[in-house]
């Protein structure tokens, strides 16, 4: 095993692709994401979350930006990015008056200004706009879906209104990064071409792109934050899919940072002098269910049992600590978990008696087939954990089936109707999932929000949840929001609405040389506050 290891090792090394060489002086850092290929660096990434990390917030910023410097033991707030301040309009509760911030200019020298934000709101919700996005512009829409319309009220002003009362819109505004509208016409009017030379008013500028390879982004030394203009002199970012390669590339100097080293690898990477961090998140690894008609799921037992049937305290030691039990969406020191009846543990005696309450037994076993991911942002180690799950589901009589698919594949599945062709006809998809804002259940849970217009995938639909969720984001008081939250979520996983099943710790590895890196709670990172020694 271990000559096995060491050289698939070797050949791993073998297959990096080159990347620049760190400077003399001034700081580069490289890092390997857990990417399949380079998310897209036109300012709508893909590639989940992983791609807002790199390839977004660095280059970009949103009109409303993460706290990624303060309070890192709690989960990150929002701050004013492009948006300085915002309000209700008093004369209308669906309509927010954003205030736009002045002086600022793109990387390619232009004025962001408000007909900047109308731009670049047209390139997302506006099909007829010659700019709109189609290939991108759902990444975005699907989670930001109660946008009704925009306008521009005056230079310093853009009136936002929403289809329903929704208190939390300003925290999804973090997902709509601003790009130059200049410098998409210098290209020649095509989002292909502006990725690869792009213009965003980020810290970081984007200097060079490499297809397949890497993306370099040097310092933005005219940045109007000047808290976070960066120390770093360069950022350089490049896909790694395989932990092995990862690994590899770190040991050898190729990179300075990875994304989610191999479990088994820690030990030996803390022994050779490397850093190993870990971190809660607002994470979640599930399986979304499909519930609809002809699903086994759509029978409350089946879920119920399929949650009692995984071994998650086993789970967890086999991912050597890097990953904690999921009862829910949130944990149980949550403020939003609330008092749910049910309490998964593993038991599969309970799960084998619910199958059979639902008509399952022996002679006829539950079957369900399951979208699961090579890699990808969140997936941590996704075929090893689901060949233990399907250990787990088989012990109590579920015949549990993988439909293998690149990351890529399974974001637009998730986006899509579960009888869509992109779904593949599985009965659950294992997406590793955020709860980074408070309106994150009603984008999962919600019956407005089913597939394709939001993340309800599985068509889950309970009108008590969708009713406390509604009432959350109608109220601007957190102790109404926080006890409508708490009920919801707390129905939610009596209802077993998803497999619950780990939450990840967002494992990291570095040299010791990366300095100033601070693990928050958060799916992203402020690259400015980090140097190389």
């Amino acid at each position: 095993m271990f000559r096995r290891d060491l050289m698939a090792g070797i050949a791993a090394a073998a297959a990096i692709p080159a990347l620049p060489v760190e400077a003399a002086t001034g700081g580069t850092l490289r890092i390997a994401m857990t990417a399949a290929d380079l998310p897209t660096a036109h300012g709508i990434p893909n590639n989940g979350f992983e791609g807002y990390r790199f390839l977004g917030y660095p280059p970009y910023d949103a009109l409303v930006n993460w706290d990624l410097i303060h309070n890192p033991d709690k989960p990150a707030n929002i701050t004013p990015g492009l948006f300085t301040a915002w309000k209700i309009d008093p004369k209308n509760p669906l309509r927010w008056l954003f205030s736009v911030r002045q002086g600022v200019k793109f990387h390619d020298g232009s004025d962001f200004n408000a007909d900047a934000v109308i731009w670049n709101l047209q390139r997302i919700y506006d099909e007829k706009s010659p700019h709109y996005d189609a290939t991108s512009a759902p990444i975005v829409k699907a989670a930001v879906s109660m946008v009704a319309g925009y306008d521009k009220v005056d230079e310093e002003t853009i009136a936002i209104t929403t289809q329903y009362p929704f208190s939390f819109l300003p925290w999804l505004l973090t997902r709509v990064l601003m790009v130059s509208p200049t410098q998409f016409d210098a290209v020649g009017k095509s989002w292909a071409e502006f990725g690869k030379k792009p213009s965003g008013t980020g810290p970081f500028k984007i200097s060079r792109v490499v297809p397949g390879q890497f993306i370099e982004m040097v310092r933005n030394e005219n940045y109007w934050d000047k808290n976070r203009i960066p120390k770093l002199e360069k950022l350089v970012v490049s896909p790694m899919a395989e932990a092995t390669t990862r690994i590899a590339a770190l040991r050898s100097g190729q990179v300075d940072w990875i994304e989610v080293p191999a479990p088994d690898s820690i030990p030996s990477l803390k022994q050779a002098g490397y850093v190993v961090t870990t971190h809660p998140y607002p994470h979640t690894w599930p399986y979304c269910l499909n519930i609809e008609a002809g699903s086994p799921f759509q029978d409350v037992r089946v879920r119920q049992a399929a949650n009692y049937a995984i071994d998650r305290v086993g789970l967890c030691d086999l991912l050597n600590g890097t990953a904690k039990p999921a009862v829910g969406l949130y944990p149980p020191d949550h403020p939003f978990f609330g008092t749910p009846a049910e309490k998964y543990t593993h038991d599969p005696n309970k799960a084998k008696a619910l199958l059979a309450a639902a008509g399952y037994g022996p002679n006829k076993p539950c079957k369900a087939k399951i979208m699961i991911s090579t890699s990808g942002s969140g997936q941590m180690l996704p075929i090893q954990m689901n060949e233990f799950l399907q250990q787990n589901f088989t012990a109590v009589g579920m015949q549990i089936d993988f439909d293998v698919v690149e990351w890529g594949t399974m974001l637009v599945a998730i986006r899509s109707d579960p009888k869509a062709p992109q779904s593949h006809g599985v009965q659950g998809v294992n997406i590793s999932l955020s709860s980074v804002d408070p309106s994150t259940m009603f984008r999962y849970y919600a019956k407005d929000s089913w597939s394709p217009v939001n993340y309800n995938w599985g068509h889950y639909d309970s009108p008590a949840v969708t009713d406390l969720l509604k009432q959350a984001q109608a109220s601007f008081d957190e102790g109404v929001q926080t006890k409508a939250l708490a009920s919801a979520h707390a129905k939610v996983v009596d209802d077993a609405a998803w497999v619950f099943i780990v939450h990840d710790l967002n494992p990291r590895a570095m040299t010791k040389k990366v300095q100033g890196f601070v693990p928050v709670e958060s799916w992203f990172v402020d690259f400015t506050q980090i140097s190389m020694a």
